[in-house]
């Protein structure tokens, strides 16, 4: 018999979902699954996640949870590619799945959430870096328009082995069909986070 699907309510994340997103990204970095740029030398604590939140709802990047009845079963969130201005209309993205929800539709209903709130406050272009042992995440994105485009190979080094990461990438709007306009200067407040 099939489970019934969830009801899943994509919203912007709150502090008080900070403990929530803490030990989902533990649980997956405690088991080497997810990108390589989050493996942390030192534990990340809540007041770190707040200040980091923090710092995205001032430049109004978003930050979103996928909630099942009541309680956070995934999160996603963008920030910018790289700190120059040249690449201020690309983001790079992270997204984490609770164990329990994995394979549930969370990711499928999280990732194009957070690919419309990126298009919608007029960013071009959106990155991911993926442990190339994570089909899972691979497929999602494939799912979802991103394409393959380039392997850096033993670029992270963690549990004892080199790990290879897939960089995908994904156009939003319009991409380089056309130059892009003053929207950056004071970006659009869409799904972003909130308090």
């Amino acid at each position: 018999m099939a489970t019934p699907p969830l009801n899943i309510l994509i919203r912007a994340s709150t502090d008080a979902d900070v403990s929530a997103m803490l030990a989902i990204y533990r649980h997956h970095i405690s088991r080497g699954i997810g990108d390589l740029g989050a493996y942390e030398a030192e534990p990340l604590e809540d007041e770190d996640m707040k200040r980091r939140r923090k710092n995205m709802r001032k430049h109004r990047l978003p930050h979103l949870v996928a909630e099942v009845e009541g309680a956070v079963a995934g999160y996603a969130y963008a920030v910018p590619f790289r700190k120059r201005p040249a690449y201020r209309y690309t983001l790079k993205h992270s997204i984490y799945i609770h164990h329990e929800f994995v394979n549930c539709g969370i990711g499928r209903t999280l990732l194009p959430a957070l690919v419309d709130a990126c298009a919608a406050a007029g960013y071009r272009q959106l990155i991911g870096y993926i442990d190339a042992t994570n089909q899972a995440s691979l497929k999602l994105h494939e799912n979802f328009g991103f394409v393959r485009v380039g392997l850096l190979p033993a670029v992270g080094y963690k549990f004892g082995e080199w790990a290879d990461s897939v960089l995908v990438q994904r156009t939003l709007g319009p991409g380089d069909a056309t130059p892009p306009g003053t929207w950056l200067e004071k970006p659009a407040s869409v799904g972003g986070p909130s308090n």
